[in-house]
Parts: structure tokens; C-alpha cells; sequence
């Protein structure tokens, strides 16, 4: 099983890979929305309940599809903050 700390590292280096995909262009938002990837901020103890990369990659990919799917007068943190928050 994985560490808080190499669960945290996982989700940074998903966010900071980049490709042509649409949907990869609101990593950036998403890394902002954390801001800190330590363990001491409180918003990224939810991958306490992941247990590997692929569910990591996952939830990145489930939280990027809704950016993409939103309606234009949705903000793209307000998508983040919900999705973070309310699953």
C-alpha cells in the first residue's frame, strides 16, 4: 500500500503531465485548487481512501470529463471545489 506522501507525489505528477487532450488543460487548474501538495494540507487527505495509481489517475480523469462536460456559465475552481467536496 502507498503512503500519504507517495500518493501525493502520484497526484502532482499526473497534474503536470501534459498532452493535446482538451481535458488535460485544467490540470493546471486543479494543482491551484490544491495549491500545497503536502501532507499537512488538509484537502488531499481524501487520497487516504485510494489505494493506488490507477485510482488516483481515475479521479483526475472522472474530475476532468465534468470540467469539460460543464455548462459555460459554470467556473471551472466552483466544478473542482464540488467535485473535491461532494464526490
Amino acid at each position: 500500500m502507498l503512503t500519504l506522501e507517495e500518493k501525493i507525489l502520484i497526484l502532482e505528477n499526473i497534474l503536470e503531465e501534459t498532452s493535446n487532450n482538451y481535458a488535460d488543460s485544467f490540470k493546471t487548474d486543479i494543482s491551484i485548487f490544491f495549491s500545497d501538495f503536502t501532507t499537512n494540507n488538509s484537502k488531499l487527505s481524501f487520497l487516504e481512501k485510494i489505494e493506488d495509481e490507477s485510482s488516483i489517475r481515475n479521479w483526475v480523469d472522472k474530475l476532468t470529463s465534468r470540467i469539460v462536460m460543464r455548462e459555460d456559465e459554470d467556473l471551472v475552481s466552483e466544478l473542482i471545489a464540488d467535485y473535491f467536496y461532494n464526490g
